[in-house]
């Protein structure tokens, strides 16, 4: 991958997981919460995993997470107090306490250096969950979700592992309501309307298999990636395939890494002939919410449909 802005998008090419000190079986992020042996919220928690079961024995008090989409997960489900340390690529939310520390590459020693009792990451980078488990500290492994479900299923995995199993159920239950609201309000047009999906300045985008281009599927868009050349669910389209495309919507994911704009995009040599830019329907999203799949994902989708909304109205 030669673009440096791509790799800000932690959850479209799957890099670290998670870790904790009282886990005695690595966890991956399809695993099933089972019945604890106390009251919902307390400990010891059983969870099932594909290498199976899994034990916490005690509520973590000093979490490290390496992922980005498991720190916005924390958060959302009232555990940020028992957060000491978060990766350099974890913007959000902004009082996560934020470190050099990487996901990427993984300092054993500096991690551990945060005394941690829970640490979150969604690759087995370095072969750190080995590593750990040398120092006792045992690895929550969460993968970057595939779906909605995996962004369910990751939410309430993590909210059980830190004690907070009841706010996950309310905020799956939240994000349900929300995108279901948010896709009944799309119209849905006889001639399905066409999307870019731009991940860095250098054209790379995603196509239908990939979590996004999922999104756009709800909202019943059609992604012009689909019929590019070639076996990627990340493309690297050039701008002579999306000029002739004429995409109807451009959503832009590389408004931090990139600095790209409405403005960048129209200044492009022959750019101004795509309809979404004689429309004005180029979309700049923030970076982190159209790459980390946790309780942010409404803000995309939202965004996409008013767009869509705004096309439509145009239209009639």
């Amino acid at each position: 991958m030669k673009s440096t802005c791509r790799v800000r998008h932690r959850n479209l090419w799957p890099t670290l997981a998670i870790a904790g000190m009282a886990l005695t079986v690595v966890a991956c992020g399809s695993a099933a919460a089972l019945p604890a042996t106390h009251k919902t919220t307390g400990y010891p928690i059983k969870l099932r995993t594909p290498d199976g079961v899994m034990t916490i024995a005690r509520r973590p008090a000093r979490i490290v997470s390496l992922s980005a989409s498991a720190t916005e997960d924390v958060y959302a489900v009232g555990a940020g107090k028992q957060v000491v340390a978060v990766d350099s690529y974890s913007t959000y939310p902004r009082r996560a306490p934020r470190t050099h520390l990487s996901g990427f590459t993984p300092n054993i020693e500096a991690i551990a250096k945060y005394r941690p009792d829970l640490v979150l990451i969604d690759t087995d980078a370095g072969n750190i969950v080995h590593k750990l488990g040398q120092l006792g500290v045992p690895v929550l492994v969460e993968p970057p979700a595939a779906n909605l479900a995996g962004v369910y299923a990751e939410i309430g995995q993590i909210a059980k592992a830190t004690g907070h199993a009841r706010a996950a159920e309310r905020l799956n239950a939240s994000i349900r309501g929300q995108v279901a609201a948010i896709v009944r309000s799309v119209p849905r047009p006889k001639t399905p309307l066409t999307v870019y999906h731009e991940l860095d300045q250098h054209y790379y985008s995603a196509t239908s298999r990939t979590f996004i281009g999922q999104m756009y599927k709800l909202l019943g868009l059609r992604n012009i990636a689909d019929k590019a050349q070639g076996t990627s669910a990340y493309p690297q389209l050039s701008a002579e395939y999306i000029i002739a495309s004429n995409p109807d919507l451009i959503v832009l994911a590389d408004t931090v890494c990139c600095g790209q704009s409405r403005a960048t995009v129209a200044a492009r040599p022959d750019w101004s002939r795509i309809a979404a830019v004689k429309s004005g329907e180029v979309v700049p999203v923030n970076d982190s919410v159209a790459s980390e799949w946790g309780p942010r994902i409404v803000l995309f989708l939202q965004a996409v449909a008013d767009a869509v909304k705004t096309l439509e109205a145009h239209a009639r």
